[in-house]
């Protein structure tokens, strides 16, 4: 498998997860009263339970296929396993922003207490793992596959 097609399955699994989470877990309504009467912090998308939890299933099929692969190819060596610094916050972040999605647009009555509390406490989570992720892979990035010459200098120093 070419490069591609690890970004390609990379792009799956960190794709996949937020829409996963999002269409399986449905609208989070509060049960008793029409839609209608419910206060919103924010508006839902006009999408039916329906079509996001086909959405969802067909986005949990892709995530799981594109983790299986990246592991497949990670155990194999074809890919690095230090991108997994990457993959793993990214990955979520996106279970965050799915599952934060559907708590942002339950409707209550009055007050969503549950979106407040994410705003405050998820936002920075949320902007802690995108920053580590962009880090850890402009780092990777710029360095490399590492220290070609590190191996022979450990080999060196072992008398090797």
């Amino acid at each position: 498998m070419t490069n591609r097609g690890i970004v390609a399955a990379g792009a799956a699994l960190v794709g996949g997860v937020p829409v996963a989470a999002w269409g399986l877990m449905g609208q989070q309504n509060y049960a008793g009263l029409p839609a209608s009467e419910l206060d919103y912090a924010f508006q839902p998308w006009d999408i039916g339970d329906g079509v996001a939890a086909v959405a969802g299933g067909i986005a949990l099929v892709l995530a799981v296929a594109g983790g299986v692969v990246l592991v497949r190819r990670s155990l194999r060596g074809a890919m690095d396993q230090r991108w997994w610094g990457v993959l793993g916050p990214l990955v979520a972040l996106g279970l965050m922003a799915g599952v934060g999605w559907r708590i942002l647009t339950a409707g209550g009555i009055g007050a969503n207490i549950g979106a407040g509390l994410l705003i405050i406490f998820g936002t920075p989570i949320a902007a802690g793992l995108l920053l580590w992720s962009l880090a850890w892979a402009f780092w990777l990035a710029t360095q490399g596959r590492g220290h070609e010459g590190g191996a022979e200098l450990g080999a060196a120093s072992r008398g090797v």
